[in-house]
C-alpha cells in the first residue's frame, strides 16, 4: 500500500476522521522510531478483498527497516512495514469467486500489514482450515521461497549441506532440508536454543558460533574441510554469502535464501571461479511457481511434517509495537520470533 497521501485521500481520512471511520497503522518515521498513525479504512475493488489483520510477524526485513540497514532504494522513511500475515477474510470485491467472508488466511506478497485492515489481490491468499490456530498462520509466508531453495539445492542422500543460521527462516530451511534426506545437515548459529531446537528438526550436527565472530567458515570446515555440496545462508547479512562460498567445495552450490543485506567484506570471485561455485537466488521467479509453493507449504505445515509455533515466542498488541520491535533487535535474549497482535481472534 502507498505510504504517501494525495490532497483527496486526506480529505476522505478527515472526513472519516469525524465520524470514528478510521483504522490505526504502525509507521516507521526513522530508524528505531515506530508511531501509531490513523488510516482510512481500504475498500477493496471488484477483484479484491479485505482482510482483518489478526497477527503479524516481525520479519529480518522489517527488522533491518527498523534498524535503518536497508539501502534507501529498497525502502524510504516514512514507511509501513509488516507482511507476515494471519488474517480473516473481511469483505470480498463482487467478482471474487471461491473466498467468502470469515475465511482464515495467510498472505503473501502484502506490505504495510501493521494495520487493521489490509487489501489485497485473491492471488496473495491462501485459506486456512479452521481448526488451524491462526497464530501459527503467519509463519507460512516464507515457505515459497524455503521450498524454492530446497528444490534448486538438488539435495539428495549424497549431498553435505550447511545452513548458516538458525533464526526463524533458518529453522523452518532446517525442516523443509531434512525431508530431502541429505548425507549430513550441519547447522550454524549463535545462539544454543536455536540449535537445540534445528537438532529436534532433524539436523544432523550443531555448531555454535561465539557471538563476536561473524565467519562460520573456521568452525564448519573443521567437521567436513573438503566444503559442503550445498550450502544456504540464511543470515540477512550480505556477508554471510562471502562466508558461504569459503564453505563449499568444488563444484558446490551457494543458495542465497539469505544474504540480501548490505556486505561490507569483498566477494572473493577468483575463489568463486576456482571452486566452480554456482550461486542461485531463492525467490519464485514466476506468479505460478510462488503459488504452487504456497499450496505446498501449507500442505506441508497442516499435514504436521512442519512445525510453525515453536518458537513464537512473544505478542505484543500493535499499541507496543515500538516495544516488540525493540526486544525483537536485542541480539542477547533468547527471542527467537516475536507477533504484533492487531485484533482480538473471535
Amino acid at each position: 500500500m502507498p505510504t504517501t497521501m494525495t490532497y483527496a485521500d486526506l480529505a476522505l481520512l478527515s472526513e472519516r476522521e469525524a465520524k470514528g471511520d478510521y483504522q490505526k497503522v504502525a509507521i516507521l518515521e526513522e530508524p528505531y522510531k515506530l508511531s501509531l498513525a490513523k488510516a482510512a479504512i481500504p475498500e477493496p475493488s471488484d477483484t479484491e478483498i479485505r482482510v482483518k489483520v489478526i497477527y503479524v510477524g516481525i520479519c529480518g526485513s522489517d527488522l533491518e527497516a527498523f534498524k535503518g540497514t536497508r539501502n534507501p532504494e529498497f525502502i524510504t522513511l516514512p514507511a509501513r512495514l509488516g507482511h507476515e500475515v494471519a488474517g480473516i477474510i473481511d469483505k470480498v470485491g463482487s467478482n471474487v469467486l471461491g473466498l467468502k467472508v470469515g475465511m482464515k488466511v495467510a498472505c503473501r506478497y502484502v506490505w504495510g500489514a501493521y494495520a487493521q485492515y489490509i487489501v489485497c489481490k485473491p492471488f496473495n491468499v491462501q485459506v486456512m482450515p479452521d481448526s488451524f490456530p491462526l497464530k501459527s498462520i503467519s509463519l507460512i509466508e516464507i515457505l515459497p521461497g524455503v521450498i524454492h531453495a530446497a528444490e534448486l539445492s538438488a539435495i539428495d542422500s549424497g549431498k553435505r549441506v550447511l545452513i548458516i543460521g538458525q533464526g526463524v527462516s533458518g529453522l523452518m530451511l532446517t525442516q523443509v532440508v531434512s525431508l530431502y534426506s541429505p548425507s549430513a545437515l550441519v547447522v550454524t548459529d549463535h545462539k544454543k536454543r536455536n540449535l537445540e531446537l534445528a537438532k529436534s528438526y532433524g539436523a544432523t550436527q550443531t555448531i555454535q558460533i561465539p557471538v563476536d565472530k561473524i565467519d562460520n567458515a573456521p568452525y564448519v570446515l573443521q567437521v567436513h574441510p573438503e566444503g559442503y555440496d550445498v550450502v544456504i545462508p540464511c543470515l540477512l547479512e550480505g556477508n554471510c554469502v562471502v562466508d558461504a562460498i569459503s564453505c563449499c567445495r568444488i563444484g558446490g552450490k551457494v543458495v542465497m535464501y539469505g544474504g540480501i543485506g548490505k556486505t561490507s567484506h569483498p566477494v572473493d570471485y577468483f575463489a568463486m571461479h576456482r571452486k566452480r561455485v554456482e550461486i542461485l537466488s531463492t525467490e519464485p521467479k514466476r506468479d505460478i511457481d510462488m503459488y504452487r509453493y504456497f499450496k505446498e507449504g501449507i500442505s506441508l505445515v497442516t499435514d504436521g511434517l512442519l512445525r510453525t509455533h515453536d518458537y513464537i515466542d512473544r505478542i505484543y498488541p500493535l499499541e507496543a509495537i515500538q516495544e516488540a520491535f525493540e526486544v525483537r533487535a536485542e541480539s542477547s535474549n533468547d527471542v527467537i520470533h516475536v507477533l504484533i497482535q492487531v485484533a482480538e481472534e473471535v
